[in-house]
């Protein structure tokens, strides 16, 4: 009688898979220089220079009061999307995503790893930016809560936007597009030019867009200046939307 075949190996529960792939999620982040620089020092550089560097038409009498919530909100943007977008774009080129695809990882399951390593680098920034906006003279007076949780919805719509991008385009595509777009919301999501100093048109563009909304959200929890119901709306609209739009088109190759 011949043996009975052996059985095929069980895959790992979907935590442990998760787990696995955001620990190399992490390691591959930390690794990359320009992934660290686009992610670390240049919020911390924004804020610095135009801190001490009073240039800004910031509206308050110490210049680091208004910077700090929009930095913290670019600080999203270069974590949520711009990062993540562009490692992805290339890892999709190279053929990395299509082996990850032979494996029992399913595609929900390498966005969600994404997704949580791109909230580990947040974390980390927030730190270093709070103690620098500290050291600067900044006044912690409360309102945190309010806006880690604007950071937190807008961190979802903004690597659904990321992952839509890298999904779809080819690599250096998706890295010419996500450094235009991290430019553009540089400046349309109050993070160095209050919103109301915009004109018209412009205002109404960066109120709809997902930076526009967060910086409303950071500013207004930070400065105690009241948070706009509609900026929720658009934030909720865009966390919903985009990780909807990265499930459906993202592809493996």
């Amino acid at each position: 009688m011949t043996a009975p075949a052996p059985a095929p190996p069980r895959a790992a529960p979907t935590a442990r898979r998760i787990s696995a792939q955001l620990r190399m999620e992490l390691r591959l982040t930390l690794r990359r220089g320009e992934s660290v620089l686009l992610t670390f020092l240049i919020p911390v550089l924004i804020l610095v220079f135009f801190s001490l560097v009073d240039v800004l038409p910031t509206g308050t009498e110490d210049p680091v009061d208004f910077l700090l919530p929009g930095v913290l909100a670019l600080a999203v943007i270069s974590s949520a999307m711009t990062g993540p977008a562009i490692a992805t774009g290339f890892e999709r080129s190279t053929g990395v995503l299509k082996r990850l695809g032979l494996t029992p990882l399913s595609r929900r399951d390498l966005l969600v790893a994404k997704l949580g390593a791109v909230f580990v680098v947040e974390l980390l920034q927030v730190v270093l930016l709070l103690a620098v906006g500290l050291a600067l003279g900044w006044d912690p007076s409360g309102g945190l809560v309010v806006a880690a949780l604007g950071m937190v919805v807008a961190t979802v719509g903004f690597a659904g936007v990321g992952m839509v991008m890298a999904g779809t385009l080819p690599a250096l595509t998706t890295l010419a597009l996500a450094n235009a777009v991290y430019l553009v919301l540089l400046f349309l999501g109050g993070v160095v030019v209050p919103l109301d100093e915009l004109p018209g048109a412009l205002q109404v563009v960066a109120l709809a867009l997902p930076s526009g909304a967060l910086s409303e959200i950071t500013h207004g929890a930070l400065e105690h200046t009241g948070v706009p119901g509609v900026a929720w709306l658009v934030l909720l609209g865009w966390a919903v939307a985009a990780p909807l739009a990265a499930a459906r088109l993202f592809r493996w190759e």
